[in-house]
C-alpha cells in the first residue's frame, strides 16, 4: 500500500464536508458537484489498493457496489428520478452482499447452522425493517412494490454483513457490520422523509450516515484483503 493512496481518502472528506457545508445551507444545486465526489474518491482509492487482486470476485463485487452507488447518488439529486436511484442502489446492495459472503470464511457452508439462533441474531434488523415500512407503507402508491424489494434486499446486506462474526478478523467484521447497519439507518431515514414525514435535519443526518456506512465498508474489507484470517 502506497502512502498517496491515503490522498483520496482526504478528499474523500473534503467531499464530504463541502456536501454537509452545502446541505446546511440550502445550495442543492451546487451538490452536483460534491455529492458524486464522495464516492468516487473512495472508488479509486480501493481500485488503487486492490490492484494486485484486481480480477477476483471480491474486487469486482466491490468495485460494482461502489459505481452503482455513485450512478444512485447522482440520480437522488433528481426528485424525479428516484425510482431510478432505488435501483442502481438495489444492485449496489446486491454487490454487497456477493462481497460480504465471499470475504469469510467457509462462505458456502449451510450444514450446522443453527437457523433458530440465527433468526433471533438477526431479529432487531427484521423488527427495525418491519418499523420503517410499517410507518411508510400508507404513502407508498406505485412504488410499493420496488421500495419492498428494496427492503428485503437491504435486510440481506445486513444480515450478510452479521454473518462474517468469527468468520473474518475482528477488524474487518465490526467495520463491515457498522458500516452496514448505517447504510441501513441512512436508507430508513430516506425512506421515512419521503414517505412518512420531512424533518429539517434529515439531509445532514442522511448524508451524515452514508458517507460513515460506505467508508467503514470499505475499510473493512480492505482489512479482510491485509489479513484473510
Amino acid at each position: 500500500m502506497k502512502n498517496k493512496n491515503i490522498l483520496w481518502l482526504y478528499l474523500f472528506l473534503f467531499a464530504s464536508m463541502a456536501d454537509f457545508a452545502l446541505i446546511i445551507k440550502g445550495l442543492d444545486e451546487a451538490r452536483i458537484y460534491s455529492k458524486p465526489l464522495i464516492v468516487t474518491s473512495l472508488i479509486v482509492y480501493f481500485y488503487l489498493i486492490t490492484k494486485p487482486i484486481s480480477w477476483t470476485l471480491l474486487s469486482k463485487a466491490m468495485m460494482g457496489a461502489l459505481i452503482f452507488s455513485l450512478i444512485g447518488d447522482v440520480l437522488l439529486l433528481w426528485k424525479n428520478l428516484f425510482i431510478y436511484g432505488l435501483g442502481a442502489f438495489l444492485l449496489a446492495q446486491i454487490c454487497y452482499i456477493i462481497a460480504f459472503k465471499i470475504s469469510q470464511r467457509n462462505p458456502n457452508r449451510i450444514f450446522n447452522v443453527n437457523f433458530i439462533r440465527t433468526f433471533f441474531f438477526n431479529l432487531p434488523i427484521y423488527i427495525a425493517a418491519a418499523f420503517v415500512y410499517f410507518l411508510i407503507h400508507n404513502n407508498l402508491g406505485p412504488l410499493k412494490i420496488p421500495v419492498v424489494i428494496y427492503i428485503i434486499i437491504i435486510v440481506s446486506m445486513v444480515t450478510t454483513a452479521r454473518e462474517r462474526f468469527k468468520r473474518v478478523n475482528p477488524d474487518s467484521f465490526w467495520q463491515v457490520f457498522v458500516g452496514a447497519c448505517f447504510f441501513f439507518v441512512s436508507d430508513g431515514m430516506i425512506a421515512i422523509n419521503k414517505f412518512y414525514f420531512e424533518f429539517p435535519e434529515a439531509g445532514i443526518m442522511i448524508m451524515g450516515t452514508y458517507v460513515i456506512a460506505q467508508l467503514l465498508i470499505v475499510m473493512g474489507i480492505r482489512s479482510y484483503i491485509l489479513r484473510p484470517e
